[in-house]
């Protein structure tokens, strides 16, 4: 299989070269393989988070190779992988530390066809394995390497999973935490449209929604602009996550909430 794309995902940033210098060696050891950037401002260190945005991603891959490395057990006995889906009928490989990282986008997937081990090279640093492991071995799969030509088989049940929260709905009620805060300051909780189903949400429904810095009034609405400038909201959002928005703000301002917040959505009166 010869990869045409690269997607890329961290929790790196771009203040710092590391992004760049995972590029220079995709470029180097991949010329001519396009590297699709989905996003390198994963929380630091933020597995679950990762995780989440990565499964986000997964129905708009194209076929070929991610890396995706959020990596605070890195240099560790953690092992690297090389993790295999069916993608729309073409196989799809992941490369990435085995922490959890990957488990929601293989699950999105169907599951794992087959893994790999990825073992580290002997006199690499201990710190940067998306340069030195990560960033080399996809170079390797995007053009053309068998993954036996890596590391020895893995039986995919043996990847380690991730546990991801969920929500406590009954009626009149929805209990979730906060899962990803986005750079507009909206808060994506760990629940679905099941979730306000259960507790008797409909659209329209005037709501009170209760977060660290107390509880204030909105609307289960469609999107930003159903509520008043500044107002509240209540919404399904791109994921298909329930969501906490303000229009035109920042409801984690608002509400005082970032990631792993518990919010309270209750019907008001």
């Amino acid at each position: 299989m010869v990869a045409a794309v690269v997607t890329f995902l961290t929790d790196y940033g771009l203040v710092d070269p590391f992004v760049g210098q995972c590029r220079a060696v995709l470029a180097r050891a991949a010329p001519g393989v396009a590297v699709v950037d989905l996003t390198h401002g994963v929380p630091r260190q933020d597995i679950l988070a990762g995780a989440v945005l990565l499964a986000d991603c997964v129905p708009y891959l194209p076929p070929g190779v991610t890396v995706a490395v959020v990596d605070p057990g890195v240099g560790t006995a953690r092992r690297g992988i090389v993790a295999e889906v069916d993608l729309g009928g073409a196989p799809h490989r992941f490369v990435a530390p085995d922490n959890g990282l990957v488990a929601p986008a293989l699950a999105a997937c169907g599951g794992a066809t087959a893994a790999w081990d990825l073992p580290v090279p002997a006199g690499i640093p201990a710190t940067f394995h998306g340069r030195d492991v990560f960033a080399p071995a996809a170079a390797r799969l995007a053009t053309g390497a068998d993954p036996a030509d890596l590391g020895a088989r893995l039986d995919p049940a043996a990847l380690t999973p991730l546990a991801l929260p969920s929500a406590t709905a009954t009626r009149g009620l929805l209990v979730a935490p906060v899962l990803l805060t986005d750079a507009f300051g909206n808060l994506s909780l760990a629940a679905g449209p099941a979730d306000l189903a259960a507790a008797g949400l409909a659209p329209g429904a005037a709501l009170r929604v209760a977060g660290p810095d107390g509880a204030y009034e909105a609307v289960l609405a469609t999107t930003f602009t159903d509520v008043a400038p500044g107002g509240l909201l209540v919404h399904l959002d791109a994921a298909g996550r329930v969501a906490v928005a303000v229009n035109g703000g920042s409801a984690a301002a608002a509400l005082g909430a970032g990631t792993g917040a518990p919010m309270r959505i209750a019907l008001d009166g």
